[in-house]
């Protein structure tokens, strides 16, 4: 697999610019060849997938799903916090999603982490974060807690098509997490 960390940028020289820059040109090249899908907002397979923002994982790739299939929600951890909530209900409410996958991953960030960073980050800039890091040391009891957050919220429609996942990082297999 070749990544953009790996693959080579050309004649062997530095790029210039920042990758920020480097974004912007891919989307010039993007726009160039662009043709309108034809779409509208709400995901044909009526589906939403909250996953962990970890770069490893290539969600549309290792779900064989195409542009238009899901809605995409993805945090730290993959933790179904408020804001999680927040954009499923619109999901569901507004755009018609009925089904709910939950991918957490091996090796995560939030693994080797704790509250304490919070604390960390109030002592060096002056002020506390509102938010929990939501650190944890169980990937599988992570995905149950995750599964409970959104079948026992209030605000959403359809709670009993939910499903977690782990994703593994070597081997690029999900494991499916009993609920119980």
């Amino acid at each position: 697999m070749t990544t953009s960390a790996s693959a080579p940028a050309g004649s062997g020289n530095a790029v210039p610019g920042t990758v920020t820059d480097r974004l912007i040109e891919a989307n010039e090249r993007y726009a160039a060849a662009f043709t309108d899908p034809g779409m509208d907002a709400r995901p044909v397979l009526h589906v939403a997938v909250i996953a962990c923002m970890d770069a490893r994982l290539d969600l549309h790739d290792a779900l064989g799903l195409s542009l238009g299939d899901c809605h995409t929600i993805r945090n730290a951890g993959g933790v179904v916090t408020d804001d999680v909530i927040r954009s499923l209900t619109i999901s569901q409410r507004a755009l018609g999603t009925r089904s709910v996958v939950l991918i957490h991953h091996t090796n995560c960030g939030l693994e080797s982490l704790t509250e304490e960073f919070r604390h960390e980050l109030e002592m060096e800039v002056g002020q506390r974060p509102a938010w929990a890091v939501e650190a944890f040391r169980d990937v599988d009891q992570d995905v149950r807690q995750s599964m409970q957050r959104v079948r026992t919220s209030p605000f959403l429609l359809h709670t009993d098509d939910v499903r977690g996942f782990v994703f593994d990082v070597k081997t690029g297999l999900l494991r499916e997490v009993d609920p119980a």
